[in-house]
């Protein structure tokens, strides 16, 4: 598997393509903006998507997955408590930036922990991760792990919006994110990459 970081949007969310090097079928993680872009950019460099995959339901994280289906006619795979933030734009956010973004999506798929989801070669385990919104996923496997806005380089993610815990985002980092391998490569939402075993030692938010 080969990721790829693609900053897309106002808030230069990291969106993830993770692709079969032989094949080029690929996964897109958290396609958050800039639609158009992403469908040229996917089509330039011959990628073969299968599926869609988010970590939450902000509208940070959501604004070209209508793009994306409409192009390649690929699933969504999200957890069902952050369903209803595909269309409600107080709870996705974007009711406070002036730029309402509702999402019709079709062809939804609803994950859980437990779960994995397959694209050629790759396999990624779902986990659990709610905190920063109700219905929080992460996806890992092969050494990586798509965490959202759920943990950072040295940092964790916000919970003072509506369905946000910081009790229970803390429980998920550290019984879902700290239990995996300290050479794990961490692909948070935002920022540089990090890894377990850095975020274990120098995150003062998990101390």
């Amino acid at each position: 598997m080969k990721v790829y970081s693609i900053p897309l949007g106002p808030l230069g969310t990291n969106c993830y393509i993770a692709a079969d090097e032989k094949t080029k079928e690929c996964l897109i993680i958290d396609p958050a903006a800039n639609g158009e872009e992403l469908v040229a950019l996917i089509r330039k460099e011959d990628f073969k998507p299968k599926a869609i995959l988010l970590t939450h339901g902000h509208s940070d994280h959501i604004g070209a997955v209508e793009a994306l289906q409409g192009a390649f006619d690929i699933p969504l795979y999200i957890h069902k408590l952050d369903l209803p933030y595909l269309t409600d734009v107080g709870l996705n956010l974007s009711e406070f930036t002036g730029n309402h973004v509702v999402v019709h999506a079709v062809d939804i798929h609803e994950v859980a922990g437990g779960d994995t989801v397959s694209c050629g070669s790759i396999i990624l385990n779902v986990l659990d991760t709610p905190g920063h919104t109700p219905g929080g996923v992460s996806y890992y496997g092969e050494g990586v792990v798509f965490v959202g806005d759920t943990l950072f380089y040295e940092s964790v993610g916000r919970t003072d919006f509506v369905g946000g815990s910081m009790e229970q985002l803390v429980k998920s980092v550290t019984e879902q994110l700290l239990t995996l391998p300290d050479d794990t490569l961490v692909y948070p939402g935002h920022g540089p990459a990090t890894t377990i075993g850095h975020e274990r030692q120098y995150n003062g938010f998990l101390q």
